[in-house]
């Protein structure tokens, strides 16, 4: 295979670990924190995790390693949607694993969780581990979606665990992953099985985070990405003169992948969900806000702008919210097969219409046709409609187009407008990590095996202290039980990681609101470039501006 230079490059970079993982694993010891509990349902959350919950939090320190001296054989998967820094994470799972005894094995088992279900897997050598160093993407062993969730599946992983010796499984992924690595490893401490399981957080989105995890692996990448087009949209933008941008960035559930986009590149409009939720703003709202900064820029002469849109938008807005369940529910079961079984849209939009309330036909019937169709297009495997399928980037352009003809009616605009359309989603998913992913990737993965080799099991790796240099972070662990709670899914309670929205009281929100008004009427565009990754400390090392305000 013929690499690029970059990539040849990429394979000499040395990772950077906290300093208390630099001494050498012999003298790495560990400081015990208070117990912990849950965030929230403690009495119901205890009770379904009797041997791990309530654990101490650790951070490692220098000192004499007291753990106990035995061969290791791990086993790691990753876990749901790719982010940059995997493979690192895998990679400083390996050089720890094999620092503390040549013998040390470790399994990467193949397309997720179902690679261990069905005993699929590769044993690493210094040879494979080399060719993934510091490099973007899960290709090193695949990833799935499979969940690990029943006692069959539970039963079947013990075998497999049994079978090849294993004594320790990592799991890599978010916070649903996570969940399940919770009840994995309570299931193996309820049957003895002896193998620990610990977890490490990943997701591009950004909500996997809390007072202790300060951010998932890869959201810095995957921002520092999108913000590089999005810059370039907008030098082009300010260069032609006569284009709305309307992007679409990842992030169903919550908005930060849009707000750090928004703070590195100034564009002149960021929705944010949450704020959407809390001001209950409705659809006519949104495009209303924004056709006033279209139509501000336009008195100016400035026919062209940049706006960013949250992939999740929509299910922040109350009333399309009611809407989507409103249309759940007139689909479930043999329903949507009478529906699709229609012959023209004119037939399904009769049924819709008497299966609609009243206030929700009037949503539906202001909505473009063809977003109207995206919400009756393939179900998620629940029957649900599937959010990220709708073009929200189209639904606002045609609203705000409607909006501003009402507008050229009225006499209060003249100017023109122009739409175009992007959606950034899979380009920033497994770019070559920043040299902060690859070295916070890293030391998760150290920082996994030393968890391993004390024993621990239901913890998280936890790397803190982000902020500061390399050389300042803190390692440690967390029991996976401190962040969950019961939420309702699909008909049942379940115990599941709290998702992390953006904190609309928070600095980077704040930030953000307090100069989105100078934003929207003016040219205040950043331009930041590629991912720099030689160079001055400022330019390569630094990690979101999220991080960055939250830590001032």
């Amino acid at each position: 295979m013929k690499l690029s230079p970059l990539q040849i490059a990429r394979y000499q970079y040395q990772p950077k670990l906290p300093g208390m993982l630099r001494n050498g694993i012999a003298k790495i010891c560990v400081k015990n924190g208070g117990a912990t509990e849950s965030v929230a349902d403690q009495d119901k959350i205890k009770a379904l995790f009797p041997n791990t919950y309530g654990k101490n939090e650790i951070t490692f320190q220098k000192g004499a390693n007291t753990s106990e001296a035995k061969k290791q054989v791990v086993g790691v998967i990753l876990s749901g949607g790719q982010a940059p820094g995997g493979h690192n994470v895998i990679c400083g799972l390996y050089d720890a694993l094999k620092a503390t005894n040549k013998d040390n094995v470790l399994y990467g088992f193949k397309g997720g969780p179902s690679g261990l279900l069905e005993d699929s897997y590769v044993i690493f050598d210094d040879e494979y581990i080399n060719a993934y160093r510091n490099t973007g993407g899960f290709d090193i062993i695949g990833s799935g979606r499979t969940k690990l969730e029943t006692e069959e599946q539970f039963a079947v992983v013990a075998e497999v665990c049994k079978k090849h010796g294993i004594t320790a499984i990592v799991i890599i992924g978010g916070d649903d992953s996570n969940t399940n690595a919770a009840v994995l490893a309570e299931y193996f401490a309820a049957h003895n099985t002896g193998v620990q399981v610990i977890g490490c957080p990943k997701t591009i989105d950004g909500d996997l985070k809390n007072e202790d995890i300060e951010c998932s692996f890869g959201f810095d990448t995957a921002t520092k990405t999108y913000s590089e087009i999005v810059g370039n949209i907008q030098r082009d933008a300010n260069s032609a003169k006569k284009y709305w941008h309307f992007v679409k960035v990842m992030g169903r559930s919550a908005s930060h992948v849009a707000l750090e986009t928004a703070l590195q590149t100034q564009p002149n409009l960021c929705l944010i969900g949450e704020e959407v939720a809390a001001k209950k703003m409705s659809l006519a709202a949104i495009a209303d806000y924004i056709a006033d900064s279209v139509a501000a820029r336009a008195a100016k002469g400035w026919n062209f702008g940049v706006a960013i849109i949250p992939e999740g938008i929509v299910e922040f807005v109350p009333e399309f919210s009611v809407l989507i369940a409103e249309i759940n529910e007139l689909l479930a079961g043999s329903k949507a097969d009478a529906f699709n079984a229609l012959p023209t849209w004119a037939d399904k939009y009769a049924f819709i219409e008497k299966g609609l309330t009243k206030e929700s036909m009037a949503v539906f019937a202001i909505l473009p046709q063809s977003i109207q169709q995206q919400l009756f297009l393939e179900r998620d495997p629940h029957g649900n409609v599937q959010v990220s399928l709708i073009e929200s980037e189209k639904l606002f352009s045609e609203m705000v187009k409607a909006n501003l003809a009402e507008r050229k009616k009225a006499g209060t605009y003249n100017g023109k407008f122009s739409p175009l359309h992007h959606f950034l989603g899979y380009e920033g998913r497994c770019a070559f990590p920043s040299n902060f992913d690859a070295d916070y990737c890293y030391s998760l993965g150290y920082n996994a095996f030393m968890l391993i080799s004390y024993g621990y099991t239901g913890y998280l790796s936890k790397v803190s202290n982000l902020s500061k240099p390399a050389e300042e972070w803190v390692a440690g662990g967390m029991p996976i039980t401190k962040m969950m709670n019961m939420e309702r899914r699909h008909g049942h309670d379940k115990p599941v990681i709290r998702k992390a929205l953006v904190e609309l009281d928070g600095a980077p929100f704040k930030f953000f609101e307090a100069n989105r008004e100078t934003w929207a009427v003016e040219t205040c565009y950043l331009y930041p470039g590629a991912i720099q990754y030689f160079g001055p400390s400022e330019v390569c090392d630094t990690t979101t501006k999220t991080l960055a305000l939250e830590k001032a």
